[in-house]
């Protein structure tokens, strides 16, 4: 991977944090669990972008809707992100959910159960 492409992967993993955490959820009273953007992948030649998200809510139902909510409002992201960046092209934004924190989660908990056991 290029500095190129690492940099313009942190740029917009920040940019579309901020989106969420300011404009989006002033557009979206909906939105209301804790969000965090995990990644942002850039293709090469700037036309498409892979955003994960991880959503922190009270039940699989909610952090269903609340990524829901965030996937509709992609267009809405992308015209922020145009006002905002400093770049020709902005990228067509596919929203994905990371559930990597949960699978962290579900395994610190069966290794203290293995060491509890012990």
């Amino acid at each position: 991977m290029s500095k190129r492409t690492e940099r313009l992967d942190s740029e917009f993993r920040k940019e579309i944090a901020a989106i969420i955490a300011g404009p989006l959820k002033d557009r979206e009273p909906a939105l209301t669990g804790l969000v965090s953007v995990t990644e942002a992948d850039v293709a090469p030649d700037l036309k498409t972008a892979k955003v994960y998200i991880s959503v922190y809510a009270k039940s699989p139902e909610e952090k269903k809707r609340q990524l829901e909510i965030i996937r509709a409002n992609a267009g809405f992201m992308r015209h922020e992100l145009a006002r905002v960046m400093r770049i020709r092209t902005v990228p067509e934004l596919t929203i994905l959910s990371d559930d990597s924190f949960e699978y962290g989660s579900k395994m610190d908990e069966i290794f203290a159960k293995l060491n509890k056991d012990d």
